[in-house]
């Protein structure tokens, strides 16, 4: 990692421990809709949980400026403005406009992204211009034989692939995306769902493969069993530690994790805000 990027990690509470006790991040719940379907993911609107995917309602991007200034009155700590869903960022233009607004008011912040990369070599150059630093990619397997267990499907110009089919076209994209993202000299964060039965075996492969591509931090992250995999078991700290000692070989862990909502505001588990409510409105997509 260069001094550029090592000076932005530790910043980032989601890429430093030490960066996660006292610097606070943003995420701006722009994102409406998402271009694949995982079999454990299932979005929602609520105050309630506290996972991926949830929100207490969606943002426009032409309100992002004033939120975040909302946002920093209240916890001045905020050094990352995030998006990351509720559904994917990439799949409609709100993210990328978000950022370009946040890049023209705030560009001391750090701009991240986080995605699951099937358009990413697409928009890598116009985020990079818009002043993304760091971007996270949800990367489940690298063997489609394997992610066609946990993806159902991915839509590509309106068509849906469903199966290997699917898979395969994912992981091509991300393993593109990243090595794209990475020579513009982003940050690129791996986040991945372990789910011993299908991928607990398959995590160095994961690891090795993104490492190569040019990734410089991997997050093993445990399943939340619901949806599809409602009937699964969460995997338990053996599974963890071993998921991650194999990742280790490879790439700095990151063992910090919060399962951040769409809209989390603040410290990791300090000053986390529910910040005023936002319109459920908001369905351009």
């Amino acid at each position: 990692m260069n001094t550029q990027l090592r000076h932005i990690a530790q910043r980032h509470p989601c890429f430093s421990h030490q960066a996660s006790m006292n610097r606070g991040r943003i995420h701006l719940p722009v994102s409406p809709v998402c271009n694949i379907q995982c079999r454990f993911c299932r979005r929602a609107f609520n105050k309630i949980e506290n996972r991926p995917a949830v929100a207490s309602g969606l943002l426009e991007p032409k309100d992002a400026v004033s939120y975040v200034r909302g946002a920093l009155e209240l916890c001045p700590e905020i050094t990352v403005v995030g998006i990351a869903g509720p559904g994917d960022p990439l799949a409609s233009p709100h993210a990328l406009q978000t950022f370009q607004l946040i890049y023209q008011n705030f560009p001391e912040m750090i701009n991240c992204l986080s995605t699951n990369g099937l358009l990413l070599e697409d928009y890598a150059l116009d985020l990079f211009h818009a002043g993304v630093q760091t971007v996270t990619v949800t990367v489940n397997a690298v063997d489609p034989a394997i992610l066609a267990h946990i993806c159902a499907s991915i839509i590509v110009e309106g068509k849906r692939y469903e199966g290997y089919e699917g898979a395969a076209q994912l992981i091509a994209a991300q393993k593109r995306g990243i090595a794209k993202a990475a020579a513009l000299g982003m940050l690129i964060k791996i986040n991945t769902v372990l789910i011993p039965p299908l991928n607990g075996d398959h995590i160095a492969d994961i690891a090795r493969t993104v490492k190569a591509l040019g990734a410089g931090i991997i997050n093993i992250i445990p399943l939340i069993p619901q949806y599809e995999f409602s009937d699964f078991q969460s995997p338990d700290c053996i599974d963890l530690t071993l998921a991650r000692e194999a990742a280790e070989e490879f790439l700095p862990v990151f063992r910090h994790c919060q399962h951040c909502r769409a809209d989390a505001c603040g410290i990791l588990g300090k000053t986390d805000l529910f910040l005023p409510q936002i319109e459920q409105s908001f369905s351009h997509g």
